[in-house]
């Protein structure tokens, strides 16, 4: 018989954390240890030895799932895209399995927030969930009917690296705005997709290209934005204070990044369509994104009306560690 114990483990950049749920998706325990630097050998025995000890405590065997800061790659098994860079190229699944001596199922953090928050959070119910992580990166997650995408390149969701906005379309735009009129108003537009400023400005990613989502949308894209407009440097948490509390050229760097919000997250719902887009990490704690970026979209839809529901995530920081626990949903 299997067991009924579900173990989540977050194996972050700074901490690996474990969740334990029963049954009934009832949190009975949690621990967390530092994650060791740059040593994946030692990471490895890190997650073993928190899971085993965990097993001790409660005196039970659990099925453990695994929230990852990258994917396996189909074509070689190895993980890819972690920005804990010494586990790319690693065959964790299996060195994980060899030293727990049983099978594990491991994710993506993004979908693993997604899962958590589709199976019984903010999106609970619906048939298409969109998740988001804007963190220090922004990466995504696509849970379908409770289970999630991973599709045929283990990237489903990846929408932290494709572009904000499309550069050859737009600079050939750039200078006359095309004119239409919106689906659902009938009123004229003059919104192309990206501004002038930006197709100068596109920031340089760790991925090689210019321009990614990530690279407008992180906290430190937010800081590094206010900078480029003429703006003090901050951390991007005192910057979104001190735009609720009236200071302009703050405010003035926060309705930027909610309209590039609106502006990214209108192409998801452009390409998936999605019943509920759920947001996370740090900057998912801004409480007036929830009411600004879905005034905004409309712009950039492709439809007479938008029933997609824009929510904060009910576990907060702990939707990750929950999702990996509901890798085992079936």
């Amino acid at each position: 018989m299997a067991p009924t114990l579900r173990f989540g483990i977050d194996l972050g950049g700074s901490k690996i954390e474990l969740i334990a749920l029963d049954a009934g998706g009832q949190e009975i325990l949690r621990r967390r240890v530092p994650t060791p630097q740059d040593d994946y050998l030692a990471t490895v025995a890190a997650v073993a030895a928190l899971i085993h000890q965990a097993e001790f405590e409660l005196g039970q065997t659990a099925r453990i799932g695994i929230g990852t800061p990258g994917a396996i790659s189909p074509a070689s098994g190895r993980m890819k895209n972690c920005n804990s860079t010494c586990l790319n190229g690693q065959l964790l699944q299996q060195d994980l399995e060899r030293a727990l001596n049983r099978n594990i199922r491991l994710a993506n953090d993004a979908n693993c927030l997604t899962l958590s928050e589709a199976t019984d959070g903010s999106a609970a119910g619906a048939e298409t969930v969109f998740g988001v992580i804007l963190g220090t990166g922004v990466g995504g997650g696509v849970v379908v009917r409770g289970h999630v995408l991973n599709g045929a390149n283990a990237i489903a969701g990846e929408w932290g690296h494709s572009p904000l906005p499309h550069f050859q379309f737009a600079r050939a735009q750039a200078d006359r705005a095309s004119t239409g009129q919106h689906p659902a108003t009938g009123e004229a537009i003059l919104h192309p997709w990206p501004s002038p400023r930006e197709l100068d400005a596109a920031p340089a990613c760790y991925c090689g290209k210019k321009g990614c989502i990530e690279t407008w949308l992180s906290g430190p894209a937010l800081a590094a934005d206010h900078v480029r407009y003429g703006g003090e440097e901050l951390p991007a948490h005192e910057i979104v204070q001190l735009a609720n509390a009236g200071y302009g050229p703050c405010g003035a760097t926060l309705a930027r990044y909610e309209e590039r919000l609106a502006r990214a997250l209108a192409a998801v719902i452009n390409l998936l369509d999605p019943d509920v887009i759920v947001l996370g990490g740090g900057l998912s704690n801004i409480a007036r994104l929830y009411d600004t970026v879905p005034r905004l979209w409309p712009r950039y839809v492709f439809s007479d009306r938008i029933d997609t529901r824009l929510v904060p995530p009910t576990f907060g920081d702990s939707s990750g560690v929950r999702g990996a626990a509901w890798l085992w949903n079936d």
